[in-house]
């Protein structure tokens, strides 16, 4: 969808760098690139209400756009917040909203700056827009990861999709007896994975200090799969995962096996992790080797090799994308 509407659009002024087709458009202002973004979250696409606290809500709705002005290699400053409400909800509800809004914004030190708000019919609609700021020549685009480059992970893949699956589950439970008491407890950060997950702006800093400018990035709102196919196809380029190299919590998969899911699969393909997926010279290697919160899992090739992962058992198999993707419900 994105490329048929694209196709027809091209840019018509200098200081836009950057258009349709990355984690945020680029404009350049004076001697930075502003970074501009926009995401909405949809109830009953992006979320349930039934389980969803709105407080837990404000915050994600302004963590998962943060997160795409920091896979730009950017810092953000400020966000605008637009809303359509629907008649059930009222003035001290849209109140526990805006407090989770306000959280985010001081624990990513954003200016809510503006928005607008609206009517609905079908519930409750939230679209943020964040705006940030990154040097030209820290700049980190889906489009130029290079031949022998390295492909680095943060944090650890699949605990959002099973904190999902966990919460389902008590939902069910709760329908089919109203009087249940859910029993969260066990999969704590499993849940807060999925209802308030984090942007990794500290990364960021961290890169800057380190003097490591990635040379590709994006964020893993897709799933592993998808986001590394994104950079793949941008850049014209292959890679070679490691199946031993990705990164799970163990909360995590223990929590797929009771699901009788593969833990893998999840962390392939589970998405809203908003990890970083990034890539970086060999010769930054040794600037990142002790980071604790950094993992290496495989390396870029030329296109012909494809994009593959490398079994435990070191088979070559193809990846194929089966993360989130819109219109397929």
């Amino acid at each position: 969808m994105i490329d048929r509407i694209s196709k027809h659009f091209s840019t018509k002024h200098k200081s836009s760098m950057v258009g349709i087709g990355d984690d945020a458009a680029v404009i350049m202002a004076g001697e930075q690139c502003q970074l501009v973004t926009t995401d909405m979250l949809v109830e009953g696409i992006h979320f349930d209400l039934t389980y969803s606290p709105l407080q837990h809500l404000g915050y994600k709705a302004v963590a998962v756009n943060v997160s795409d002005i920091a896979a730009m290699n950017g810092v953000p400053e400020q966000i605008i917040v637009s809303m359509g409400l629907s008649n059930r909800f009222s003035v001290e509800a849209v109140d526990v909203l805006y407090e989770g809004i306000r959280f985010a914004c001081d624990d990513y030190n954003v200016d809510l700056v503006g928005g607008d708000t609206t009517s609905s019919r079908s519930g409750l609609i939230l679209s943020v827009t964040a705006i940030g700021n990154v040097p030209p020549k820290a700049l980190a685009l889906r489009s130029t990861a290079q031949k022998n480059d390295i492909v680095c992970v943060t944090g650890d893949l699949g605990a959002a999709y099973l904190g999902l699956q966990v919460l389902e589950r008590e939902k069910q439970e709760f329908l089919e007896n109203p009087s249940m008491q859910p029993k969260l407890e066990k999969y704590d950060y499993l849940v807060r994975r999925q209802l308030k997950p984090g942007a990794r702006t500290d990364i960021i800093h961290e890169l800057r200090e380190l003097q490591v400018v990635p040379t590709a990035m994006i964020d893993i709102s897709d799933g592993l799969a998808s986001d590394i196919m994104h950079i793949c196809k941008e850049s014209e380029v292959g890679v070679n995962i490691y199946e031993d190299k990705i990164p799970i919590d163990q909360r995590a998969y223990d929590t797929a096996l009771e699901f009788k899911l593969d833990p893998m699969t999840c962390a392939l393909n589970g998405g809203e992790d908003y990890e970083l997926l990034f890539t970086i010279r060999q010769e930054d290697f040794k600037n990142l080797e002790n980071h604790p919160d950094i993992h290496f899992i495989g390396y870029i090739y030329e296109k012909e090799k494809g994009i593959n992962l490398i079994t435990r058992g070191e088979k070559v198999v193809p990846i194929q994308a089966q993360g989130w993707q819109h219109f397929k419900l």
